[in-house]
């Protein structure tokens, strides 16, 4: 039980902060200037016919 003891202490400190820094990045790379247009792109993907 030991390696459950220390695998639960790392993910409720380190692994918050990861997930929260990961979340963070997602946000700021969804938001960043100039991203509308490839959104708008990938978003009409499954609307294309071949």
């Amino acid at each position: 039980m030991e390696a459950y003891t220390a695998l639960r202490q790392f993910a409720d400190s380190w692994g918050l902060l990861y997930m929260t820094i990961f979340f963070v990045g997602a946000v700021i790379f969804a938001f960043r200037p100039g991203s509308k247009k490839s959104a708008e792109e990938a978003a009409r993907i499954p609307l294309k016919d071949d």
